[in-house]
């Protein structure tokens, strides 16, 4: 494939056939509306046009002073990518291989509640687009729709993230319930057990169901298009997944519950448990400490993700490129390691495996995407994220993720200050 080629393809929006590999597959995904959309902070853009601000900031703002959060995107900078361009990379393999499945390219859809507050039902609409895509979908535990309402969409492969409650016995239904909608892999989360300082949300006085207050419902009454697609869905909208029959299902009973379930004293005994009682792959989500990641591989855990929770629980943690290499260090190979956590560009992605993470999970960019177009727009911003890993490898003269290592990478004062 000539370099004119690579070009010419990179113009339109593409979806990835599941299968993965070769520029041969792709195909047009999207319409011209999203040609001004051409990265993810023009995403972001559009989002905070489309949207009223509280939602907007419900998905985009972080903890406290939101330190965390800058440093997540701020920290990709630290580390320069170095190319070889004599390699040759015509043509490039995306595709990775994790927990015995075939990703297109190394991302995951990371769970993200209420996902359905940004587009009618938004949790199956980025499912098929993952689906289309040929990556994974990690399903939140707040959903607005059930996990057995995502398993439906039929897409592979598919995870479903738990926390353990004070009511263990909810934990092993929603355990069981996954099992039973034949999910591929369970990520227990355990960077959420208090709800975060999150002040934007404070600010906007934003509460669920949404109320937005006098400065917020002047700014909803100039989002006609959100108001138009969301007039049925808003009085409809609930944490599907905690909706009992004979009790209050709406949505502030349910959150009330939800907070009260939430378990300060989770401990590695509910590991250990969680372990015994699922029988797939068994990720843990939110290591920062490598001794805690040096624990997970000795109980048993399948996987890890490195994540702060995008920023969103403790501000002042590490960044999660930052804790990467000592994660790594300290799992030396023995599972794989993935990243969450200020994924904005394709060359991130390349710098996370560049480092050794196996994949990345993606999820502000998700709901953004997910703000302007749905379906399409998750499908679109899959595709630039495709065609920035695809350009970047082909720059550097790579021609397979499995040859990207800590070789093609040098410190940078592009981070400094």
């Amino acid at each position: 494939m000539t370099n004119a080629t690579r070009a010419d393809i990179r113009d339109v929006p593409l979806a990835v056939s599941s299968t993965g590999a070769g520029r041969d597959r792709d195909t047009p995904a999207a319409s011209g509306r999203f040609k001004r959309l051409y990265n993810i902070a023009e995403i972001r853009k559009a989002a905070l046009s489309a949207l009223p601000r509280p939602v907007f900031d419900f998905a985009d703002g972080a903890a406290e002073d939101e330190r965390t959060l800058r440093r997540n995107v701020e920290a990709f900078a630290d580390v320069a990518l170095l190319p070889r361009p004599l390699n040759g990379a015509a043509s490039c393999d995306l595709s990775v291989e994790l927990f015995g499945r075939r990703l297109a390219m190394p991302l995951v859809i990371a769970p993200t509640g209420l996902a359905g507050l940004f587009w009618p039902d938004g949790e199956r609409e980025s499912a098929r687009a993952a689906s289309v895509s040929g990556i994974a979908y990690c399903a939140s535990h707040g959903s607005v729709c059930t996990l057995e309402e995502i398993a439906g969409t039929s897409v592979e492969p598919r995870w479903m993230q738990v926390f353990v409650y004070k009511d263990r016995g909810f934990t092993r239904e929603m355990v069981e319930r996954a099992d039973a909608a034949r999910y591929s892999a369970l990520v227990l989360t355990i960077d959420n057990q208090l709800l975060g300082n999150r002040e934007r949300d404070l600010r906007n006085g934003f509460t669920i169901p949404p109320r937005f207050g006098l400065a917020g419902t002047l700014s909803t009454a100039t989002k006609v298009p959100w108001l138009l697609r969301m007039r049925t869905a808003l009085p409809r909208l609930t944490f599907g997944n905690y909706v009992r029959p004979g009790h209050a299902n709406d949505i502030a009973s349910l959150a009330g519950r939800l907070a009260e379930l939430l378990d300060p004293g989770l401990s590695w005994a509910e590991v250990d448990w969680l372990r015994k009682i699922w029988r797939g792959p068994f990720i843990i989500k939110g290591v920062l400490h490598p001794d805690e990641a040096r624990e997970a591989v000795q109980r048993g855990a399948d996987g890890i993700v490195v994540s702060n929770h995008g920023g969103r629980q403790l501000d002042g943690s590490p960044a999660s490129f930052d804790a990467l290499p000592a994660i790594l260090e300290a799992v030396s190979g023995r599972i794989p390691v993935l990243m969450d956590g200020g994924v904005r560009r394709g060359s991130d992605v390349v710098k996370a495996v560049a480092s050794g993470a196996a994949a990345c999970l993606i999820g502000r960019p998700q709901l953004w995407a997910l703000a302007v177009g749905g379906m399409a727009g998750v499908q679109h911003m899959l595709g630039i994220f495709r065609r920035e890993i695809d350009r970047t490898m082909g720059l550097m003269g790579v021609s397979r993720t499995s040859d990207l290592g800590p070789h093609c990478l040098v410190p940078s004062r592009f981070g400094r200050r």
